[in-house]
């Protein structure tokens, strides 16, 4: 059996105690920190930038997974490089070239992530998995936190992990979005390795326990 990689997303956090739910993060079984960046124009909301970010490497120990739903990415990845993201996510929506924009990521030391919101097909990945270390699938429409997760998004995984299993691709699949200790199991199953949740881990009476039963999901190992 195979434990996920577990990614508590900051959004949800308490930023009234936000030093104290770092700390919570780093005394967890926690493996990365998810960092949401919105900017009201690729999506309808707007988040946090690099003043946080300078607070969260302060404190958290644990690696910082960047996610940018933002337009025109190029021009902010080696800040967020620099800034001590371990791996950085760019929407395919939002890239003109993505295959530039990855390799890119790659050449600043860190991993690259691709995202794909729900109407996105995973065809569009073909060409460019030799580029991507992690892919994220939304399943819920980026913006927003706290909304109803899409059902549809367990098939698309499941494609998906097919399409990496055909390609040879070591690539991880990532899912955001609703994400909870009730549809965890059917993710993992369905072949995601990495689960993005906030509003169930901080919204929860003891968040500490609910990534150890985040963690504790164990999808079977594949024969």
């Amino acid at each position: 059996m195979t434990q996920p990689i577990v990614a508590p997303s900051l959004l949800a956090a308490d930023f009234a105690n936000l030093q104290r739910d770092l700390e919570l993060i780093n005394r967890s079984e926690a493996d990365f920190l998810h960092f949401d960046v919105m900017d009201g124009v690729f999506v309808p909301n707007i988040s946090f930038g690099f003043p946080i970010l300078d607070v969260v490497r302060r404190y958290c120990q644990k690696p910082i997974d960047v996610h940018l739903m933002i337009t025109d990415p190029d021009r902010y990845i080696d800040a967020f490089a620099e800034g001590g993201a371990s791996v950085i996510h760019v929407h395919y929506e939002a890239c003109t070239h993505l295959h530039r924009t990855l390799s890119h990521i790659r050449e600043m030391g860190c991993r690259a992530g691709v995202v794909l919101n729900p109407h996105t097909s995973i065809t569009n990945l073909e060409d460019i998995l030799d580029q991507v270390d992690v892919i994220l699938i939304m399943s819920v429409n980026p913006g927003f936190g706290g909304q109803s997760f899409i059902p549809h998004t367990l098939p698309k995984i499941a494609r998906l992990k097919q399409l990496l299993l055909a390609n040879n691709s070591p690539a991880l699949i990532e899912v955001d979005g609703g994400v909870s200790l009730k549809n965890a199991p059917a993710l993992l199953e369905a072949g995601a390795d990495s689960l993005v949740a906030g509003s169930s881990v901080f919204g929860s009476p003891d968040p500490l326990e609910a990534i150890r039963q985040l963690k504790n999901s164990h999808k079977p190992m594949m024969a």
